[in-house]
């Protein structure tokens, strides 16, 4: 199922009961799986239109982690949006990260970077000025992550989440 753009995770002796992870664009297909892994990791749900949306309109930013057998174990998304800049009447592209998530036997195996770091570079297609993220401010793991791409925290959006807590609002000049 490998192409050319694939990516390969190897562990190091340290997870050799863990087989290679590939990386790869999401298809059709695996967007069941992709919402079952997101029901089952994060608190919040979208339709799966709202993920056929982002794979129709950004598919080179939806991508997904598989193990060996061929099952997601974890994906991220993001939408382009087009807004105007706080200093002139232009126009940018801001690369919003929709969401994030890995199944819990496969964290700490750099997979959540692997997926950061092949999509943010993949969405050079989109030309982006900046790219933007909330998340949550106790989801230290997450926080962690961006920190490591060099993210700043631009501001705290009090309770953005439909549960009460509040998010950290989250940049990237690239």
């Amino acid at each position: 199922m490998g192409t050319d753009k694939d990516t390969r995770i190897n562990y190091s002796d340290n997870h050799s009961d863990i087989k290679p992870i590939i990386v790869r664009r999401c298809t059709l297909e695996d967007l069941e799986a992709v919402i079952e892994v997101n029901e089952s990791e994060l608190p919040e749900d979208y339709p799966y239109f709202f993920y056929k949306s982002i794979l129709d309109n950004y598919p080179e930013s939806f991508l997904v982690a598989c193990n060996d057998n061929g099952n997601v174990v974890g994906y991220i998304m993001w939408r382009v949006e087009r807004t105007p800049a706080l200093s002139s009447l232009k126009l940018v592209n801001k690369g919003h990260l929709v969401s994030i998530a890995v199944l819990k036997y496969y964290r700490r195996l750099s997979v959540a970077t692997t997926l950061m770091a092949n999509s943010m570079k993949n969405l050079k297609k989109y030309k982006i000025d900046e790219f933007v993220l909330e998340v949550r401010v106790r989801n230290y793991s997450a926080i962690n992550l961006y920190k490591k791409f060099n993210y700043s925290t631009r501001s705290i959006k009090e309770k953005y989440y439909r549960d009460g807590e509040s998010a950290y609002f989250m940049t990237l000049k690239p």
